[in-house]
């Protein structure tokens, strides 16, 4: 027969006990007892920091597309437009660490990888118009766009690493341990 549950400390249980001196009939256990549950979502939550992240995320989006927008050059909008993945992705992000809603983390955690995909081909995109086109203020904002797309893959993967934390993780097929402590 297979085990089905696993004791793998995600769960502790911490029942303070009355002392056995001073125990009257049923003075043993307390009313209340303290439960401590490490979930990976809330680690996502505070360690992860999807909000400020995500926020982020979303702005430096919206500067991308914006300074492909400013510019005339048809090349440069190629990798600049598709580039509004990066805003839906960062209010995504935000929205995960706003609410503890396991549908839109599930939603960021794909687009986020979809975003860090598309940073790579963009920053290669750019890097191959850099020899297109020898104007100073194209080459100043290409430089600028570069270093935006490098900083959206940075953020991607690093919540990529957090929201697979908070995702990929056993079902709460866990045994508690319970922890009996004696009063004084």
């Amino acid at each position: 027969m297979k085990n089905t549950f696993a004791c793998d400390d995600s769960m502790i249980i911490t029942i303070p006990l009355g002392s056995l001196r001073d125990a009257r009939d049923g003075q043993l256990m307390p009313e209340k007892f303290h439960c401590v549950f490490k979930d990976s979502y809330k680690v996502f939550v505070i360690r992860g920091k999807p909000k400020p992240l995500g926020a982020a995320q979303a702005i430096a989006g919206v500067f991308i597309v914006t300074l492909g927008l400013i510019f005339t050059d048809g090349f440069i909008k190629v990798y600049t437009l598709p580039s509004i993945l990066f805003v839906v992705s960062g209010f995504l992000t935000y929205a995960a660490g706003q609410s503890p809603n396991m549908h839109v983390t599930k939603l960021s955690f794909s687009l986020n990888i979809i975003s860090f995909f598309w940073s790579i081909a963009a920053v290669f995109l750019c890097a191959v118009s850099f020899t297109q086109l020898r104007d100073a203020p194209h080459e100043g904002v290409k430089g600028l766009i570069m270093t935006l797309l490098l900083v959206e893959k940075i953020i991607a993967l690093f919540l990529i690493y957090w929201l697979s934390k908070a995702i990929c993780r056993q079902h709460f097929n866990t045994l508690p341990i319970i922890l009996l402590k004696q009063g004084d």
